[in-house]
């Protein structure tokens, strides 16, 4: 291990952060953290057709929500900085320049017919597509000529024949590519833009970035990018390449999976706590296979060793489950702050209107036992906000039954003397009706539940009347006496 861990997240501002994306992002932080390293964000704008600077907003917020903090970065700075990719453009040059006064890389004047002939000729042949190498050894009364007909040329590694790249990965072990698979790969555009492999080699080099946690779908990209290093006559950093995360059908996570942005999860009313919990897990376990872990314990616990080769799956149903868990387990003050928004949409607050916020939070309280996240509430408790709920078929069919019209009518008598709405004390008091009837609580309950609630089911019957209050339950009863009842 190095002296001093420093790692990067580096996303493209093309779209919102995908949770494959963010699953790489935390694995990266957890390990800087865990050896009290640093952690970079880097922007890669360099699709500058793609690249907005609304989305690098919403993936420095949506990182932020998560909890995943930076050191350095396109926003705070540092002093590797620039961290945005399009403002780096001269480090480029100076790095392509020297690459070029060093031999490894060449000047390639060809047409994209010409490039589209090679690809066909190997096509032809069966072998996979490559640069035939006709710009490798031009002189330089050639290239003049090339320039000269306004051709504008890429600039193009010098990948040495022969050779045998290894990539020492920490969870793969060492991976060997041969040089002739590899082709003269194009390093900057005729623009000016650097391509991919060669710009991310350049960051990471001038930021001293020592360990590189990123998807497996970038293994391929190494030996490219040790070739830079070793043609830089630089000593590469140490890679961990992740895999992916697949959806439940093992197939790659899509859109038919459900979300797949971080941003839909916050949306929806997950808390970050339990995002960040479930993809702490996802291809790494607790030593002791728990699946609830606070972040500074996973921070404390994280070692790539545990790190399973194998792609994980991200199970939304899985995810949905922990969010529940930490709805129940949240500060319900801090709770019921975040379920306001999700409670105005849904009509039941209204803007800038004063809310009894004791009355609120028994609310939450009491919604948040049966849901998975936030925007599932307001169904949960809009029977809280009605002045009358609807009863459906099943509902009015049990308050048909015999006997129901004495049931309701005495449990309005014996409310109309409560003083104390209490929710223990309701949950005693309730229990006289049926006493005196010779009912059993069931049978008793089940006609007032629905009365007061238009459902078969819900919240304890006790919280519902504590939180009604003795007007509002007198009056559904009346209501439903007067209007519902057939006997």
């Amino acid at each position: 291990m190095v002296e001093r861990v420093r790692a990067r997240f580096a996303p493209s501002p093309t779209g919102l952060l995908h949770i494959g994306n963010v699953h790489t992002a935390l694995f990266t932080w957890l390990f800087v953290r865990h050896h009290g390293g640093e952690f970079i964000l880097r922007i890669e704008d360099t699709d500058r057709e793609r690249s907005t600077a609304e989305y690098e907003r919403l993936i420095l917020e949506d990182l932020k929500w998560l909890g995943l903090d930076w050191d350095e970065g396109v926003d705070i700075g540092g002093p590797y900085g620039p961290y945005r990719q399009t403002e780096r453009m001269q480090i480029y040059r100076e790095y392509a320049e020297l690459l070029l006064a060093r031999g490894w890389a060449y000047y390639c004047y060809c047409t994209p017919e010409e490039l589209a002939a090679d690809r066909a000729r190997s096509a032809a042949l069966g072998e996979p597509p490559r640069y035939s190498g006709r710009c490798r050894n031009l002189t330089a009364a050639e290239r003049a000529a090339l320039e000269a007909e306004g051709r504008q040329p890429v600039l193009r590694f010098k990948t040495p024949p022969g050779e045998v790249v290894v990539v020492k990965d920490l969870l793969r072990g060492e991976i060997s590519f041969n040089t002739d698979d590899l082709d003269d790969f194009v390093l900057v555009r005729s623009n000016g833009v650097p391509l991919y492999n060669f710009a991310v080699t350049v960051d990471d080099l001038t930021m001293k970035i020592t360990h590189i946690v990123r998807a497996d779908e970038h293994i391929s990209n190494t030996p490219r990018q040790i070739l830079i290093y070793r043609a830089l006559e630089a000593e590469p950093p140490e890679f961990a390449h992740v895999s992916m995360l697949l959806g439940p059908d093992r197939s790659k996570l899509s859109k038919r999976h459900g979300a797949t942005s971080l941003r839909e999860y916050k949306e929806k009313g997950y808390l970050p706590e339990a995002i960040f919990n479930y993809l702490a897990t996802l291809g790494w376990s607790l030593p002791d296979d728990r699946e609830i872990a606070d972040r500074e314990e996973l921070i404390r616990l994280f070692d790539l060793s545990r790190v399973s080769r194998s792609p994980a799956v991200f199970d939304p149903e899985k995810a949905a489950w922990m969010n529940g868990v930490y709805l129940r387990q949240a500060d319900l003050t801090v709770l019921t702050e975040l379920a306001l928004p999700y409670l105005r949409e849904a009509g039941l607050l209204s803007e800038g209107a004063p809310v009894d916020l004791d009355w609120l939070q028994r609310v939450v309280d009491i919604g948040r036992e049966g849901i998975s996240c936030l925007s599932e509430l307001p169904a949960a408790v809009e029977l809280f906000f009605t002045a009358q709920p609807d009863y459906d078929r099943e509902a009015l069919a049990i308050l048909a039954h015999e006997g129901v019209r004495e049931i309701l009518r005495r449990f309005r008598d014996s409310i109309a003397t409560w003083d104390d709405f209490n929710p223990e004390a309701v949950r005693e008091a309730m229990k006289e009706v049926p006493r005196a009837m010779g009912l059993g609580l069931g049978k008793a309950f089940k006609p007032l539940r629905v009365a007061l609630t238009g459902r078969v089911s819900g919240p304890e019957l006790y919280q519902v009347i504590s939180l009604f209050g003795r007007d509002k339950v007198l009056a559904r009863l009346d209501y439903v006496t007067d209007h519902l009842l057939t006997e």
